[in-house]
């Protein structure tokens, strides 16, 4: 779950780590009183959406001029700001962050994240600030540290003496640097993050450390011990169908495919998907009907996915194990029935009662409904059709 700037910054307040003043805004005359309150001589006013790249997508300015930054808030408020991070439909901005500007004379980037291929949490920093870490990995790779933190030790004190060697600070910014890596880990743990991002944590003139962004996402499967950020969830920031899918204890994920997913199992979800993007399309979700599924379940599924305009064909690929091939089919059946598809469908049933399962699709004789026991026939046809039902 990822949550706002203002409010990742509100629980690094709440551990002692500095962060700039600021007012979060919703409306003119809000942003007028919050202009007044603020002692600056420059403005950072800063759209609040669940995506980095705002910078560059339009959506951070600065200015030293209250009657700019009114404007510029008034051009933003309830608009749709498309960043490299959004999707094409952009995320709404219902909220503005203004911030007093911090003079600082370095500016660093720094990160908590989990990697998997090493079991270990990574401690990254890159001496170049407010920049994109991905281009800064393949521009300058030299400027950037990757420290592997193993999680049953915890962070260590030589874990930041290599960042100060690193970053060639003075002693007191070393030890500032200490306390404030320290905190962020605290945070990492202690609420379950999967991400903390700074960028750019600062140095200011007079030795301190700023930080003047932030970003913090959560395990999604930790929330239940963590209401407290579960509260701070902003569901206007999601796609509305994974709003809907979470309401109906579907797992799903939109993406910007044409093939149309709906699996049992995680595994078989991500493999489906691979194969379709091997065969030279795209997948438009991940679904997961879990291996519980039912009828209703799939009918379900199926309408949910239908609301992607995009989706050209719908390819189901279900292994039955503990779910019943034949309880799939009914509900194959009774979706195209009820709903209507304008699509075609392919179905590929393996295991536990698939030869009824496939019996039962053929005695349906539904147009535009295609039966396969192969995944990769059926994955071949779903790309054919998606193919050419876009022409």
């Amino acid at each position: 779950m990822n949550i706002h700037e203002y409010q990742a910054k509100r629980i690094f307040k709440d551990y002692g780590i500095n962060v700039a003043n600021g007012i979060l805004v919703a409306n003119l005359n809000e942003t007028k009183e919050a202009l007044d309150v603020l002692q600056t001589d420059k403005f950072i006013l800063k759209a609040q959406i669940h995506a980095g790249g705002r910078g560059l997508g339009g959506g951070v300015k600065i200015t030293k001029d209250k009657q700019e930054a009114l404007e510029w808030v008034a051009s933003m408020l309830n608009t749709r700001l498309i960043t490299k991070q959004t999707s094409k439909d952009a995320m709404l901005v219902e909220k503005i962050y203004i911030e007093e500007a911090i003079k600082f004379k370095q500016e660093i980037y720094l990160s908590l994240t989990f990697d998997r291929n090493n079991e270990s949490i990574s401690l990254i920093v890159s001496k170049n600030g407010d920049i994109s870490i991905e281009e800064a990995a393949q521009i300058s790779p030299h400027l950037i540290k990757n420290i592997s933190i193993d999680p049953q030790i915890g962070l260590c004190l030589f874990h930041v003496q290599e960042l100060v060697v690193f970053l060639d600070i003075n002693k007191e910014l070393a030890l500032k640097l200490h306390e404030t890596i320290l905190k962020l880990y605290q945070i990492y743990i202690q609420k379950d993050a999967n991400l903390i991002e700074i960028n750019p944590l600062v140095l200011t003139q007079d030795d301190e450390i700023y930080a003047l962004d932030a970003k913090i996402s959560f395990d999604d499967s930790a929330l239940f011990r963590h209401p407290e950020i579960l509260a701070l969830s902003d569901p206007s920031q999601a796609d509305p169908s994974e709003n809907e899918a979470k309401e109906q204890k579907l797992n799903y994920i939109k993406s910007n495919g044409s093939v149309g997913c709906v699996v049992n199992g995680a595994g078989l979800a991500m493999a489906t998907m691979d194969i379709i993007k091997e065969l030279g399309a795209d997948a438009a979700n991940f679904l997961d009907v879990g291996g519980s599924a039912t009828s209703d379940g799939v009918a379900k599924a199926f309408r949910l996915i239908l609301k992607d305009k995009n989706v050209k064909v719908i390819f189901v690929n279900i292994f039955g194990g503990i779910v019943r091939c034949d309880r799939i089919a009914s509900g194959v059946i009774k979706a195209c029935k009820e709903i209507g598809l304008d699509v075609p469908v392919v179905v590929r049933l393996d295991g536990t009662n698939a030869k009824e399962a496939m019996q039962m699709l053929k005695e349906s004789a539904l147009k535009g409904l295609h039966a396969s026991q192969n995944l990769l026939d059926g994955a071949k046809l779903a790309v054919k059709l998606a193919k050419e039902t876009s022409l």
